[in-house]
């Protein structure tokens, strides 16, 4: 009876760290991430016109601030489709990595800030009215998504570099 108990308890012990291990090895990159979510579409189709695919899919970390497709939706009309042409491709990129910040900046983090340098070289600024984090124009909207190779804050608004 204690021999069917002691392996009763090792098998549960080794499928539990087993799931563990399986979890933690399932999680996707920030590109696959966006893709998976459904409502980052337009901002993975700009990654994609940007060549900035591999760089987001590298090992990073990179805290990504990512506005949904109804935040493109409020840029001007003509906006995007003329940003996602390929003589635009840099100043779409510019536009794109003003969205990065280079290591993994949890909400926490975010929180003590009031900017932050991202990876296009110029600084967003961080701000909190209420309890609402803002990114320079834009809310943050759900906060630390985590990815295999940062995380993503999901904002309601393009920011746009100086």
């Amino acid at each position: 009876m204690k021999t069917k108990t002691l392996v009763i308890t090792l098998l549960l012990v080794f499928l539990s760290s087993t799931a563990l291990i399986a979890s933690s090895h399932t999680k996707m990159d920030i590109v696959d991430t966006a893709v998976g979510a459904g409502s980052f579409n337009t901002l993975v189709a700009a990654v994609k016109a940007a060549g900035l695919v591999e760089t987001l899919k590298g090992e990073g970390p990179f805290t990504v601030f990512a506005p949904t497709d109804d935040a493109f939706a409020k840029l001007p009309a003509g906006t995007l489709d003329d940003l996602l042409k390929p003589e635009n491709k840099d100043k779409l990129a510019a536009i794109l990595t003003y969205h990065v910040v280079s290591g993994k900046v949890m909400a926490k983090d975010v929180m003590t800030m009031k900017e932050a340098k991202t990876v296009n070289g110029q600084s967003v600024m961080v701000s909190m009215e209420a309890d609402t984090v803002m990114i320079d124009n834009a809310k943050v909207v759900q906060a630390d998504v985590e990815c295999s190779n940062g995380v993503i804050h999901v904002i309601d608004t393009v920011i746009l570099p100086k």
